[in-house]
């Protein structure tokens, strides 16, 4: 069914990304989740019906992301949406952190984001229309010990937001980013494991007083894409509760 709208969402399969498959396949998308865990995908596919479809897939293989995007067009017909969401993270001292580790980070946050990009904008940009989203941080916003390749990755997803708006948006093809504050994932839960000092500055510096849930991320992700945002290109929208403002 080639008229039906398509989403592309990278690290679908938990956290984050598996709430804004949710929430478009909720919306009547057919929605690709894409992970390197073929269970997690298909347990996520299996929870969200037949609109969402499981395609493994390790984002760091850079040069068989043409071939990714090709067979959804081949199969689907068309790309509304990209959602950019696959990443990881390394809890690390600086002085501790490899070349090695620094350039995964790198890669797999930065690197195969502009590839993906680039491949999904050609076909929107054949169709005149489209949105893609960038997922940043609050590794973005301030600094934050122990995380530096991933705050050197989201800076930078940010600042490639404001360059891609700039030369798709005349394309017809808006592109935006979402900095999402500290939100209830398994991501998140890692990162303050063991590390109760951590959460509590945290929850102190948010005014809301409080972390989020992956569904605030999953509605701004939709708002963006809808039409209802069809005048906005180039921003990165804070979704955290108060946090990057707090004292």
């Amino acid at each position: 069914m080639k008229d039906k709208k398509v989403a592309i969402i990278t690290g679908g399969g938990s956290g984050l990304g598996l709430a804004m498959a949710q929430k478009f396949v909720e919306e009547g998308y057919t929605v690709i989740i894409t992970g390197r865990t073929v269970e997690k995908l298909h347990a996520a596919a299996a929870s969200l019906g037949p609109d969402c479809k499981p395609t493994p897939f390790d984002m760091n293989d850079l040069k068989a992301i043409p071939n990714l995007i090709q067979n959804t067009v081949d199969a689907y017909g068309r790309i509304d949406v990209l959602v950019n969401n696959a990443g990881i993270n390394r809890k690390k001292s600086m002085l501790e952190v490899s070349d090695e580790e620094f350039t995964e980070v790198i890669n797999t946050n930065l690197t195969s984001v502009f590839v993906i990009s680039r491949e999904v904008a050609r076909v929107m940009a054949k169709a005149g229309r489209g949105s893609i989203i960038h997922i940043s941080s609050m590794a973005a916003q301030y600094g934050i010990p122990k995380v530096i390749a991933y705050s050197a990755a989201k800076t930078a997803v940010e600042g490639m937001t404001r360059a891609m708006a700039v030369e798709l948006s005349p394309l017809g093809i808006r592109v935006n980013c979402i900095a999402p504050g500290f939100i209830v994932t398994p991501m998140t839960a890692k990162a303050f494991d063991g590390d109760p000092a951590r959460k509590q500055k945290v929850l102190d510096r948010t005014p809301m007083g409080k972390m989020g849930a992956p569904e605030d991320i999953a509605n701004m992700a939709y708002f963006l894409s809808s039409d209802q945002a069809a005048f906005v290109s180039g921003e990165i929208i804070k979704v955290d509760g108060g946090n990057a403002i707090g004292f």
